[in-house]
């Protein structure tokens, strides 16, 4: 159930260049599911609406949940500031995530990029979880990254559930290249793909995965309003009309943000 509820910050540190990360205590931990996200609201009140984060991941006992973001504008950089102690107001859990139960048996590749990387953390959690431990590029996962340089962020958090490979575009730490560059180096033939990240690189894994006929599912990063569907303001075009509304049209921020890529015309 989506509500406003009171956190406080445990730690905010930054770990990259104008990427931080921050802990929260909060009640909305006992629901988060892999691929949803919270509204955070700025202390300033001449702000109005909450800014959207992905959920990077849940601690163990789901009192807290850990958001990674990066700094672009006045509510991110006043996040940035917050010390610890401090409370925040929340809006969760919000948007559909990603089904972990279709990684069973295969081998998940898991693909993302720049702030598309954080929800990958619980995602890899999950489905180390449920039983694909196995990292062999034949059953279990095998997870992809991409960055702009060497300032590369989570890589040591997600090597304790799979097989870390990188792309950076400068070259200068792993493949040179993007991910779907990755792949093809290292012959990773996946059955699903769960990707993250930013809309060029969704579109071609949309088509590397339509090509090969593999499932996929991909989380669209959108600009957002309200959160709740009320504004119309993240709407994407479907392959599919809907049959309630007879239009191509969907929202991310309810329907999604995660969706098969066979779903959306990106």
């Amino acid at each position: 159930m989506k509500k406003k509820a009171l956190g406080r910050i445990l730690r905010n540190e930054e770990i990259a260049t104008d990427i931080f990360s921050v802990w929260i205590e909060t009640e909305m931990a006992r629901d988060a599911k892999p691929g949803q996200f919270v509204g955070v609201f700025p202390k300033n009140q001449s702000t109005l609406l909450p800014r959207p984060i992905s959920i990077c991941e849940v601690n163990e006992d789901k009192t807290a949940l850990r958001l990674v973001y990066r700094t672009v504008g006045s509510g991110t950089r006043e996040l940035a500031g917050l010390k610890s102690e401090t409370d925040i107001y929340l809006l969760g859990v919000l948007g559909n995530g990603y089904d972990v139960t279709k990684a069973l048996g295969k081998h998940s590749v898991l693909m993302a990029g720049g702030i598309g990387i954080p929800p990958m953390v619980e995602l890899a959690k999950a489905i180390k979880a449920s039983g694909c431990t196995s990292a062999d590029k034949t059953t279990g996962l095998s997870i992809v990254l991409g960055y702009r340089d060497s300032d590369t962020f989570l890589v040591e958090e997600l090597k304790k559930y799979g097989e870390v490979y990188i792309a950076s575009e400068d070259g200068s730490v792993g493949t040179k290249g993007n991910v779907l560059d990755v792949m093809k180096k290292h012959e990773l033939n996946p059955d699903i793909i769960f990707s993250c990240g930013p809309m060029p690189m969704l579109r071609a894994i949309k088509r590397y995965a339509e090509e090969a006929e593999i499932e996929a599912y991909i989380s669209l990063e959108e600009r957002m309003a309200c959160g709740v569907g009320a504004c119309l303001g993240c709407v994407c075009k479907t392959t599919k009309e809907d049959h309630h509304s007879h239009v191509n049209n969907t929202r991310i921020c309810t329907d999604g943000p995660v969706f098969e890529a066979r779903e959306v015309d990106i």
